[in-house]
């Protein structure tokens, strides 16, 4: 990545759709909205709500499917952006095979897909509806199958809304990652007291944005304390500070997500923050940022 930049899976379409309001030189890489086998409509609408601090979304993954993202999602990206900067493709599957598969479609793909971020946080649907990032066997059984059908550096997105992250983080290691991603978004749910119903169709959807800043600051910390894999930090990033605090906690990379809806130059102003203060404090370069608490 030529910056620590990348955007947040979900918030930037297909890499393109932002071409118009940002300076893509600000990111080190795209990171695009998760891919599956088969198309995928994804949750009835309304399907997301503002809150105060961020945004309630219950998108529910929709997505065109691999052959259409490779048939036209792909080659799109190469004509607006170019190959030079590097895709990251988030992957999501109703099972462990669906996973490997996908994996395996993108690794013939070529440039500019560049790595692979595993979403281990949608519905295990041959195991009873549970999440896969919220049992560390089963995470360690997804990793383990990606990394036996890709040999792009596979990045593992893991759920905050468990206990203790750490056994999450060693079942990656275990299970062959490169990289953790964190966090993902929080659970949550908004109700219209008018008319005693939930505002989501969905009912639930997950939180993100400011409010999740501090949690993704602290997940960061006890994950770069439990492991040398490099961190993809995420969460409620607005400005260079927030950015800063998750590379002093821990994080090698940072990824912009809600932000871009309210301010799509969000990324702009905050590597040029990122650059100031490591000017303002002696840093030769942003790499030296990471964990670089004092105390």
């Amino acid at each position: 990545m030529r910056t620590p930049l990348t955007t947040a899976s979900g918030t930037f379409g297909y890499g393109t759709e932002y071409a118009a309001a940002l300076d893509y030189s600000c990111l080190g890489a795209v990171t695009v909205k998760g891919i599956r086998m088969s198309p995928w409509p994804g949750n009835g609408m309304p399907r997301h709500a503002e809150v105060p601090g961020g945004l309630v979304n219950a998108i529910g993954l929709q997505g065109p499917g691999i052959d259409d993202f490779l048939a036209y999602h792909l080659p799109h990206y190469v004509d607006v952006v170019g190959s030079d900067l590097p895709m990251i493709v988030n992957i999501w599957g109703g099972s462990i095979d669906e996973y490997a598969a996908v994996a395996a479609r993108l690794s013939d793909a070529g440039a500019p897909v560049a790595a692979i971020e595993v979403n281990v946080s949608c519905p295990n649907v041959k195991a009873g509806g549970h999440t896969f990032g919220h049992d560390p066997a089963v995470l360690a059984q997804v990793v383990k199958a990606v990394r036996a059908a890709t040999a792009l550096p596979l990045i593992v997105k893991l759920a905050p809304n468990v206990p203790d992250i750490v056994p999450y983080v060693r079942a990656c290691e275990d299970g062959g990652a490169d990289a953790i991603a964190l966090i993902n978004t929080i659970p949550a749910m908004v109700i219209d007291i008018e008319r005693r119903r939930p505002v989501l169709a969905n009912r639930t959807g997950g939180l993100s944005g400011r409010a999740v800043h501090p949690v993704a600051v602290k997940l960061v910390h006890d994950a770069y304390r439990a492991t040398t894999l490099p961190i993809l930090g995420m969460g409620g990033v607005y400005e260079a500070a927030d950015a800063i605090e998750l590379m002093l906690a821990g994080a090698t990379a940072i990824a912009v997500g809600t932000a871009t809806f309210t301010d799509p130059a969000t990324a702009e102003r905050v590597l040029g923050g990122i650059v100031e203060y490591c000017t303002r404090h002696g840093f030769s370069s942003a790499c030296e940022l990471t964990g670089a608490l004092d105390g």
